[in-house]
């Protein structure tokens, strides 16, 4: 009976894997990649039941356990990551829009992500049932990778003392987004980093660095203030480490019109203002090469995976499919079309699951 029949584990995850690298991003598709790659998959797997229905491929994601397979992609991405010391690390969240169900469309599913931007891998994923709870997520991922020696940056979203904490904790740096939801900091900062005293010595010893680049029709200045003597402010015992405060004004000016934007944060490492600037313009890599990929090369969003932890298993595999071509240096081409090339060539697809 076909649907009685057994199929090993490790075929069932490795054509799932291979599919998601060519391209196929759906049960039906895996299942029909299988069928069509059926004879190069026996030169090196077991299949003795020959390639899995979709029903098969479906089901087994959905009740795969999500922290054991969380537990061993985060050991396979450690396997493969070079040290991190002094490199940043990004923590973001993003919604899989169509992960929700039909009797509540507003249960979609939230993961939150960290992406190391120098090594471009996806270090670590954690569920929250919705955005809010990222404070508690953010911990708990955390304390599941290892960002020892790197610097960890979180928009405003993870400025909590015991986000800041666990970082510390985990022997890495922070660099957190301040807004008004910590109106204390907030207020502190902005005070010292716009005071005017009438003598030159009492005023605060502030490092800056100002760039400015022209692309796409759009002329971009950008200012960044460090003030390293923070022990003078009220808050300053209260953020474990705290070595620097820091604003960043933005002013863009396209098609003839300028707008300005001023934002702060707190950093654990006195640094200088030119690597923070060059930090924080890099902490928005994760959207663009990770959740700009996902999206766009892999098209998540559209993606109706739904029952059980189906959805979250997938958005895995989508990520150890990434992982693996961000790390391959082959051709010079975008993720798409190394999909498209993987799936057209077995010696290509091969190289990519081996290169690991």
């Amino acid at each position: 009976m076909e649907r009685r029949r057994r199929h090993k584990l490790i075929d069932i995850i490795t054509i799932t894997i291979c599919a998601a690298l060519c391209g196929a991003d759906d049960w039906v598709a895996i299942e029909r990649f299988g069928n069509a790659k059926e004879a190069w998959f026996k030169s090196f797997l077991e299949l003795p039941n020959g390639i899995p229905s979709h029903d098969t491929f479906g089901r087994f994601f959905s009740r795969l356990c999500p922290t054991s397979f969380q537990s061993c992609f985060i050991q396979w991405v450690q396997s493969i990551t070079d040290s991190l010391p002094g490199k940043l690390v990004a923590i973001d969240g993003k919604t899989l829009r169509r992960s929700f169900t039909e009797p509540d469309k507003k249960n979609a599913i939230h993961l939150v992500n960290a992406w190391s931007i120098e090594n471009k891998l996806v270090l670590g994923q954690l569920k929250t049932d919705i955005k809010s709870n990222e404070i508690t997520a953010i911990p708990e991922l955390l304390e599941a990778i290892a960002v020892k020696g790197a610097v960890v940056s979180i928009d405003a979203m993870g400025c909590h003392k015991a986000i800041a904490k666990k970082i510390r904790e985990k022997g890495a740096h922070y660099l957190l987004a301040v807004k008004n939801n910590q109106r204390r900091l907030y207020s502190a900062i902005q005070e010292q980093l716009y005071s005017k005293k009438a003598k030159v010595y009492q005023r605060p010893a502030i490092d800056f660095h100002s760039s400015e680049k022209e692309q796409h029709g759009r002329h971009e200045i950008r200012r960044c203030w460090v003030y390293h003597s923070v022990a003078k402010l009220p808050i300053a015992t209260e953020w474990i480490d705290l070595a620097a405060v820091i604003r960043v004004e933005t002013e863009r000016t396209l098609q003839g019109k300028k707008s300005k934007e001023q934002r702060y944060y707190i950093s654990s490492q006195p640094l200088s203002a030119k690597a923070v600037s060059e930090m924080i313009q890099h902490h928005w890599q994760i959207e663009n090469s990770l959740h700009w990929s996902l999206d766009v090369a892999f098209r998540e969003d559209d993606s109706r995976i739904r029952i059980g932890h189906s959805a979250e298993n997938m958005s895995r595999i989508r990520q150890i499919a990434l992982n693996i071509l961000k790390q391959d240096d082959t051709y010079k081409i975008g993720i798409k079309n190394k999909r498209l090339s993987a799936g057209w060539d077995h010696e290509y697809l091969m190289k990519l699951i081996c290169s690991v």
